[in-house]
């Protein structure tokens, strides 16, 4: 099977005075895994209704390839939809769930029957073929559901947030089935999620929205490490934000790099002072309350920005840390307020010496390459070197 190139051709949905979708334009690739990632109400579910046929956009299009399908009726699109609530016949078996769409057609009984216990086996079903719904677990039904939508061998599969009713374990599991099945098969993936964690786990590319608007398009490791916006960097995981202002922006040789980048200095007042330290560093650093980060693009003298920097990027340390001379990284003194072990890694809330938290992850990896055990209350040291940071985004625009 090979899936369809669908494009969102400048889409809006109002009902009534509430604006869902506000002139919506992008195309998904044959065969992405792409997923519509935002909280509840930005839009993502309407958007995969009208390109599923079950609702109707007041401006725009929707083309699966070259044709425009929003005069087709569902059944006409080339696609099938996966929903949250499974929706199976519960008194009829895995097998004959899975055959009903073929059965409408009234395909051939042999040609039913090994398609049937093709996508069976697909879904890794076959010990469960002939239970009905109420002898299978949520996974499973699941399974048969996507299986079902699988057997008419759409161009198009749509995904609206189906494993939103499953645990925690069993969501990490049918993901991985979901991302296989997806490499088996070849055909496009719409996949409408709330959660970050899924999205960027699976998918090729990844829609933000918020508002009815979205607000990036990208792979998850854009999204994650260049967010467009100060939404899509506090939505994609945890980071620390802060608005700045730019004092200077000057040319800047990547270190073992052809690059050129920019230095950018900027006046953050909520981290207040930087950490002076002693020995051959304090003598290569200079005490005042900017910080630095590069950037791809010039940014001008007094221009309003938002500066992120994520938590696992920073380093915690008790000792006073040494740079070897190094004048980009950005040090700044404070007290753990509360540290959190969740296993892998360790979280801390640092209170700088001005009061401002910041976050800050440590990975767990060889206990003995920990170093001394931070605490509640320990004096810490907490730094970034200057390509950690991110530049969000003007937030005069």
């Amino acid at each position: 099977m090979n899936g369809s190139q669908v494009t969102i051709d400048h889409v809006s949905k109002r009902f009534g005075d509430f604006v869902a979708l506000d002139d919506i334009n992008f195309t998904i690739k044959p065969g992405e895994f792409f997923s519509l990632l935002g909280p509840s109400g930005c839009g993502k579910t309407t958007l995969l209704r009208i390109i599923a046929g079950f609702e109707f956009p007041d401006d725009g299009a929707v083309l699966f390839d070259d044709t425009n399908v929003v005069p087709l009726q569902p059944n006409k699109r080339h696609s099938n939809t996966v929903f949250q609530t499974y929706a199976l016949f519960p008194h009829l078996t895995v097998y004959e769930n899975i055959a009903f769409p073929l059965r409408l057609k009234k395909v051939d009984k042999k040609i039913i029957d090994a398609k049937v216990r093709e996508y069976v086996h697909l879904v890794q079903l076959d010990q469960h073929m002939f239970k009905k719904p109420n002898q299978l677990s949520g996974g499973q039904k699941q399974r048969v559901a996507i299986a079902r939508a699988l057997i008419n061998e759409p161009k198009v599969l749509l995904l609206d947030e189906p494993l939103s009713a499953l645990d925690a374990k069993l969501r990490s599991s049918l993901l991985v089935d979901l991302d296989r099945l997806h490499d088996q098969i070849g055909i496009t993936f719409i996949y409408v999620t709330h959660d970050q964690s899924e999205a960027l786990a699976v998918s090729d590319r990844i829609a933000v929205m918020n508002s009815g608007h979205v607000l990036q398009v990208g792979t998850p490791f854009e999204i994650y490490e260049s967010p467009a916006t100060q939404f899509v960097a506090q939505f994609i995981g945890e980071t620390n934000l802060f608005e700045s202002t730019v004092v200077k922006c000057e040319e800047y040789k990547v270190p073992g790099k052809d690059d050129i980048e920019h230095m950018v200095t900027l006046n953050t007042p909520a981290l207040g002072m930087q950490a002076q330290l002693k020995g051959e560093t304090a003598a290569t650093r200079e005490e005042d309350k900017n910080i630095l980060v590069t950037d791809f693009e010039h940014t001008d003298e007094g221009q309003k920005v938002a500066f992120t920097v994520r938590p696992e990027k920073i380093r915690i340390t008790r000792e006073e840390p040494a740079f070897g001379g190094r004048k980009d990284i950005n040090v700044f003194k404070g007290i753990v307020e509360e540290p959190i072990y969740t296993g892998f890694q360790s979280k801390f809330y640092v209170r700088l010496e001005n009061g401002t938290i910041v976050k800050v992850f440590k990975q767990h990896t060889n206990y003995l390459d920990d170093g001394p055990e931070i605490q509640w209350k320990d004096e810490v040291y907490i730094s970034w070197s200057a390509e950690d940071g991110y530049i969000v985004e003007d937030i005069n625009k």
